[in-house]
């Protein structure tokens, strides 16, 4: 895993409309990134790019839903027709439910697989052959602490974040043949819009514990990662703990979700 000087970095961000992906992008432009940003809320995406141009930066917006193959492929042509090319691919957009597995139907769990890991895959996929020509290139997931230890509740966003967590490690050692670096970035419970747009919230919903990591501090430690050449961030105390207990005293675990989880 290389360092990296982010100034210049020709980079996409998903899910920049708002939460992480929102700071990322801003932040990244302070630094001197140029940022292809892509999200389904046109509006919000707009003022964003505005607000970056009018600090000095450079941007451009793809709205649209990440899911939708033509939108990917636009992102990644943009970032090669206005920027030159491409150093950095941020899969930061997801979404989630809450309710009990045995409620659910299968829709659930495929509009959830379809964003938090089909369409982040598919985009490194589509991405793969101007990151090889990148500059220090990356790829950034943002998974989940969630992807280390399930909770309950919300089982298949934990399956989605478990999935990207594999692919992560997967890619990170096929890549590096490539001089790509894959870095998995797992935020805890962030103060965003994330559980407001949920896909479903069902009758009974898990209970957080902990206080929540402000967005823009979630996004300042993954740039900070990027830029340190990391290749995965536990990004609070809570979190690495949940992680430990899990690999060293599963039982204990195993209690403290049953205990706090719902």
């Amino acid at each position: 895993m290389a360092r990296r000087d982010l100034h210049g970095c020709r980079s996409i961000v998903t899910g920049a409309s708002s939460g992480i992906g929102k700071y990322l992008a801003m932040q990244l432009s302070q630094v001197g990134a140029c940022l292809v940003l892509t999200a389904r809320r046109e509006k919000r995406l707009n003022e964003l790019v505005e607000w970056i141009t009018d600090q000095g930066g450079r941007a451009f917006a793809v709205a649209g839903d990440i899911t939708d193959e033509e939108v990917r492929q636009r992102c990644v042509d943009l970032a090669v027709d206005h920027l030159g090319g491409l150093d950095a691919l941020i899969n930061n957009a997801g979404v989630g439910a809450y309710g009990p597995f045995a409620d659910a139907d299968s829709d659930r769990l495929r509009q959830i697989m379809e964003v938090n890991f089909f369409a982040p895959v598919e985009l490194i996929r589509t991405a793969l052959p101007h990151l090889k020509a990148g500059n220090r290139p990356i790829v950034v997931n943002v998974g989940s602490i969630l992807g280390h230890r399930a909770g309950v509740f919300n089982s298949e966003y934990c399956a989605s974040k478990f999935a990207l967590h594999g692919i992560s490690d997967a890619l990170r050692a096929e890549l590096s043949r490539d001089g790509i670096d894959v870095l998995h970035a797992c935020p805890s419970l962030t103060a965003s819009e994330f559980t407001d747009s949920v896909l479903d919230r069902g009758d009974r919903t898990p209970k957080f514990v902990g206080k929540a990591m402000p967005p823009e501090v979630v996004a300042r430690k993954t740039i900070q990662a990027m830029r340190k050449g990391k290749s995965e961030i536990l990004l609070s105390f809570g979190g690495k703990m949940l992680v430990w207990f899990d690999r060293f005293c599963p039982s204990l675990g195993n209690w403290l979700v049953r205990r706090f989880g719902g």
